[in-house]
């Protein structure tokens, strides 16, 4: 199977209207994709609901050809920084050993393995020095690397990223850039919902472009024009994803 996600009619409904319009398109695998739109137009209700966090009005969602129950250790997910309660008591370390519990499942505790690979993707993220730090007292650029080292530590196959480079400065920017092309280079796909239209061509292998429905969606020398871009930004609503 070539693709690492494919999305077949997906239609999801808030208060009987369609916030999700028969959204359909496919990953490849070893890529990176931009989800990209103005507000209101579904683009973090599109991450939310191919992993069954949000219900389905309609439509087929398939990972690595099965369904997300048979492939959830292959995927890890990066929300948005505010959607996490940041005065859990928790320091650096322990949020980004959570990405390891996947593959322990309900008996064993973290050991050597799990602290080797929590150790790999702090240093990844460029966090090793903020390890024993409680997560209220970073940043919001370190809180976004934090999420991201936590899904490194899954070591999963596909990324699903809600805004990776939201509120960051720009070193924090350009370093996980760097960062999810090297995973793209070691076979990993990432699909991560991204606002800034500069920069997709620069950060992305291919685009989907999303106004409640798909637009288009491609390699960004096809999709990624203007007459594309126009489309998706018409009748924009302002409102929240």
């Amino acid at each position: 199977m070539d693709n690492s996600l494919e999305v077949d009619g997906l239609t999801v409904c808030y208060s009987g209207g369609a916030v999700l319009w028969d959204a359909s398109f496919s990953v490849s695998r070893g890529s990176l994709m931009a989800v990209v739109g103005p507000n209101g137009a579904g683009k973090t209700t599109l991450i939310k609901a191919v992993q069954n966090l949000i219900p389905k009005a309609a439509g087929k969602v398939s990972f690595f050809g099965g369904c997300y129950e048979a492939s959830r250790k292959s995927v890890a997910y990066v929300p948005q920084r505010g959607n996490v309660d940041w005065n859990f008591p928790a320091n650096v370390r322990d949020v980004v050993q959570m990405g390891t519990y996947p593959s322990l499942g309900w008996i064993r505790r973290p050991g050597k393995e799990e602290r080797r690979i929590t150790f790999e993707a702090l240093e990844k993220t460029g966090l090793t020095r903020l390890a024993d730090r409680q997560i209220g007292e970073l940043s919001g650029g370190q809180r976004q690397r934090v999420f991201i080292a936590r899904a490194l530590a899954q070591d999963a196959l596909l990324y699903l990223m809600d805004e990776p480079f939201q509120g960051v400065d720009k070193a924090t920017e350009t370093a996980v850039a760097r960062l999810m092309k090297e995973m793209r280079d070691n076979g990993k796909t990432i699909v991560a919902v991204h606002h800034d239209l500069a920069t997709v061509p620069d950060y992305f292998d291919s685009v989907t472009l999303l106004n409640r429905d798909v637009i288009a969606s491609g390699g960004i020398s096809g999709v990624f024009t203007d007459e594309n871009i126009r489309r998706a930004y018409s009748g924009a609503t302002g409102e929240e994803n």
